[in-house]
């Protein structure tokens, strides 16, 4: 038997609350682009918005967009589409694909437009994702690539060794091994770190035992370019609570990032790396990374903790300042730069002693 609708559904229910009923935001608005109708989504988020103009309800200015999907609309007749960052009510800002469709009079005159706007803000979130780990994947290919090929190079030497008995030629060829584990090893964490979202897990930490671990890490590579470090905490900081595999990833990116800034300083003999850990205020305390090493201007200062930019062109991934600085956010801290060309650079990360209470 077939089915039927029931005759007096839409009726019943009135077209009035099918447009409230819409998962998105619907509006008309007239020449000067005062909001005459607007469904009841769209008032749950902007609230009671008749009379006002539209770019005032969505992006609060009393400037007109530049851009303006309801204008062409008036122009041409036409229906255009735009996407628009606007804010709702609370002032989260969400991003909108807008539709704009003319509403004619009898005599073909555009007499208002129907504004349909959806909230694609998760959508633009699973997009800048993907892009991300596309920009990953082929930008750490290169990098990848080279630590093989090192750790081909050093088990070559290693299995030469063997062969020999040589010692001294074992011990060079070991030494190639390991530093291309210490890089790959690093490569991945980083890029755990940037591509997962995560809780800090908070546990307590003394900041001088942590300091000296993670000098200890890199004694061999900084002797190696004749890099003297040195650590120091201040013994009346107390206990702190932190997720101590986010610190020591903060700071062997910072420590190895300085080793690469001295290494990459032919103007001088031998260098210096101090890290320190001190009272800041009453409520926080600072890490500091100070090398005199080549050192940043302003410019690079501004960019170095987006996503892929590298002071090193295509021997660095970008990766190792954005995990410190998603790591510092992650804790409630903030991060000082202070550098100059030639000069080196010193890297201060402020956290507040709760950071456990502050997200």
């Amino acid at each position: 038997m077939e089915e039927k609708t029931h005759p007096t559904l839409l009726d019943d229910l009135g077209y009035k609350a099918i447009v409230d009923l819409l998962p998105c935001y619907l509006s008309v608005q007239d020449r000067s682009f005062n909001i005459l109708l607007a469904n009841q989504t769209f008032r749950n988020d902007f609230g009671d918005a008749i009379g006002k103009k539209c770019h005032e309800v969505y992006k609060k200015s009393a400037a007109r967009c530049s851009l303006c999907p309801v204008s062409e609309t008036f122009q041409d007749k036409k229906v255009h589409v735009s996407e628009e960052v606007v804010h709702v009510a609370g002032g989260e800002s969400v991003q909108l694909l807008v539709y704009s469709s003319p509403i004619l009079d009898p005599m073909g005159n555009v007499i208002a437009a129907l504004e349909l706007s959806t909230n694609i803000s998760k959508v633009k979130e699973v997009q800048k994702e993907l892009s991300f780990l596309g920009q990953s994947m082929a930008g750490l290919s290169h990098d990848i690539k080279n630590i093989l090929e090192g750790l081909q190079g050093g088990a070559y030497v290693v299995d030469e060794a063997l062969k020999d008995q040589d010692q001294e030629l074992m011990k060079k060829g070991w030494s190639v091994v390991k530093k291309n584990i210490h890089e790959i090893s690093g490569l991945v964490q980083n890029i755990l770190y940037s591509t997962k979202k995560r809780k800090p897990a908070y546990e307590a930490i003394a900041l001088e035992k942590m300091l000296m671990e993670s000098v200890a890490f890199f004694y061999e590579k900084a002797r190696s370019i004749e890099c003297k470090l040195r650590a120091n905490a201040n013994p009346r900081l107390p206990v702190v609570q932190m997720d101590p595999g986010a610190m020591r990833r903060m700071l062997i990116n910072l420590l190895s990032n300085a080793l690469e800034a001295c290494n990459r300083d032919k103007g001088k003999d031998s260098h210096a790396i101090a890290v320190k850990a001190d009272f800041y205020d009453r409520r926080h305390f600072m890490i500091e990374v100070e090398d005199d090493g080549i050192g940043m201007d302003e410019a690079t200062c501004e960019k170095i903790f987006t996503q892929f930019f590298s002071t090193k062109g295509t021997d660095g991934t970008g990766l190792g300042l954005m995990v410190v600085h998603e790591i510092v956010k992650q804790h409630g801290g903030r991060i000082e730069v202070l550098s100059a060309p030639g000069k080196g650079s010193i890297f201060r990360i402020i956290l507040p002693f709760s950071s456990q209470n502050s997200g």
